[in-house]
């Protein structure tokens, strides 16, 4: 059998190094149009700001290292330009000395991943604007900031490649602004989670331009002018596009296989395309997502191998499956950690679901334990059925930890109730006793039993202040003193039963502390009094975080924690 394989990346060195372990007599030629292969995508930006020294630490394996071990002939510089199905070859040409020649195939892998978005802007040929997608992209803007000293860029977008190179460039010194189109940082995210990135770029000197649409870029004498609609135009030394990435699948529509969203490759479950004996993975495939079952587009190194050793599996003979991607993924931001998994809020919702959710600022590990660090959890579930839909995460130490939990116990089917059931690791300085994760569910869990009812940061600004409503502040003077929402009025959780003659019975009691648990437990003592009473979800901290900003408190001492 011999297997042609189009793109050495994640997906497809993946599955020629698998379909080797199967099949030690399997002719397996690779075609990489770039001088790199098995090379580390996400790395890349941390070599530009000098994190990872060494050049040569991006490459997991070399195409002599990987013939070595594996014996495939691994072809780099080599461009395939055209399948030709009914013949079962196909047309490459040698970028290195311009011979083009014909391969012919048993069985066809493409993985040609995605390439970066480049809108047709005015002045997009302009010197000193880079995209960043692959090990030689890498190189040339980190020859350009050796070179020419820029002092300030400009990068356009706000996903994972954008801020990892904000951070990069401030690393070596650099004034960074970043535009992004949406209103908001990072698309995993909420709106509301995504407050504390905001809070935490510009804390570390990243200017931001949200809302700001890009409408080209003319060179000066001194730089470059990004042109910004309706705005002043913004000077940088350097341009960095990351506004996203398009599946890269002009071989695949030549050659007439099914195409689907943005052009995406069609696959089913065994990774096979429409043509016989052609497979597809990685960026360029779409998918399904696992928590809609909807068609979608997840570019991430993760589902990228798990794609391509299911298609060798199934090169090979088996009969793997691929059950779709949840899109987990993790962020370092200077020093906080921000991850998500599964559907957001907006996305669950944009899906048709009906969806609640909780909002939690627990510790690291056990707060009598020195060092521990507060993180702010929200956790999305389906309201009827207490399906665990998605979550995000924003904190310091212990963030992977949790969201990989949580990515699990989706991946699990498990209801959102049944997190408070999980028998996780305890030592102090690792946990507590009751885990972050644990605590969702047991949130969750009350909410389910009526024993809990919650308002929203969305709710704030339309709570009436006429009377009707009881707006009750249960933190201790001294906090309530240093700040509150307007309309609130102060009485100490501890104090609350001796003082239930000061809330108005037959109102709603709306109730707030710092972080939320003093208010749940103010929230109980009123219920048992007969009062009807809402539980703010998140407390005080988040709400100051969403409405201003606020960077996320590091410690519990300082931030009054509940």
């Amino acid at each position: 059998m011999k297997v042609v394989i189009v793109g050495g990346v994640a997906g497809g060195a993946t599955a020629a190094a698998r379909i080797r372990r199967l099949d030690e007599q399997a002719e397996i030629v690779v075609f990489e149009r770039s001088g790199y292969v098995s090379y580390a995508n996400c790395g890349l930006p941390y070599y530009i700001g000098g994190a990872i020294a060494d050049a040569q630490a991006l490459t997991v394996q070399t195409p002599e290292s990987f013939r070595a071990r594996f014996r495939v002939d691994m072809r780099v510089r080599h461009e395939v330009t055209a399948i030709h199905v009914e013949r079962k070859c196909v047309s490459v040409k040698n970028l290195e000395t311009g011979e083009t020649f014909e391969e012919g195939y048993d069985k066809l892998l493409l993985s040609p991943g995605a390439r970066p978005i480049k809108p047709p802007l005015p002045g997009m040929d302009t010197e000193g604007i880079f995209t960043l997608r692959t090990v030689e992209d890498t190189l040339r803007i980190r020859r350009h900031i050796d070179r020419a000293q820029p002092r300030s860029a400009v990068i356009v977008g706000g996903g994972f490649i954008g801020l990892e190179m904000a951070e990069n460039l401030r690393e070596r010194g650099m004034n960074v602004t970043v535009v992004e189109n949406q209103r908001q940082l990072m698309a995993p995210f909420d709106a509301d989670m995504a407050a504390f990135i905001h809070a935490q770029v510009r804390a570390h000197g990243v200017r931001l331009a949200l809302g700001s649409r890009v409408a080209g870029f003319k060179a000066q004498e001194q730089g470059i002018d990004v042109l910004v609609q309706d705005a002043q135009p913004i000077r940088a030394d350097m341009v960095i596009l990351s506004i996203g990435v398009a599946p890269d699948t002009a071989l695949a529509r030549e050659a007439g296989l099914a195409l689907g969203i943005k052009g995406s490759i069609v696959v089913n479950d065994r990774m096979e395309t429409s043509v016989p004996d052609i497979y597809a993975v990685g960026d360029a495939v779409q998918i399904r997502h696992f928590v809609t079952g909807d068609d979608a587009l997840v570019a991430l190194a993760g589902p990228a191998n798990k794609q391509g050793r299911i298609a060798a599996d199934n090169i090979c003979g088996g009969n793997s499956r691929y059950n779709g991607a949840q899109g987990s993924s993790v962020i370092k931001l200077f020093d906080m950690t921000a991850a998500a998994t599964g559907l957001n809020e907006r996305a669950a919702k944009a899906a048709g679901l009906s969806v609640d959710k909780v909002v939690l600022s627990p510790m690291s590990h056990a707060g009598y334990y020195p060092g521990g660090q507060v993180m702010t959890m929200k956790v999305v579930f389906e309201r009827e059925t207490c399906r665990l839909l998605g979550a995000q995460i924003v904190g310091y130490d212990g963030v992977d930890k949790r969201i990989d939990v949580l990515a699990t116990a989706i991946r699990a089917g498990m209801k959102a109730t049944e997190l408070q059931e999980l028998d996780l690791a305890y030592a102090p300085p690792y946990a507590s006793a009751k885990d972050p994760v644990n605590m969702a569910g047991y949130m969750i869990d009350n909410l389910v039993r009526g024993l809990a009812r919650q308002w929203h940061v969305e709710d704030a600004d339309g709570l009436p202040r006429d009377g009707s409503v009881t707006l009750l502040d249960v933190r201790t003077p001294e906090e309530y003193a240093l700040g509150h929402i307007d309309g609130f009025v102060n009485i100490p959780v501890d104090a609350l039963r001796e003082r239930l003659e000061e809330i108005g019975r037959g109102k709603p009691v709306y109730l707030i502390c710092q972080s939320g648990l003093r208010s749940y437990i103010a929230a109980r003592i009123l219920s048992g009094h007969g009062f009807d009473c809402y539980n703010f979800s998140g407390g005080l901290r988040f709400y100051d975080a969403v409405k201003h900003d606020r960077l996320l408190t590091r410690c519990a001492t300082a931030c009054g924690m509940d």
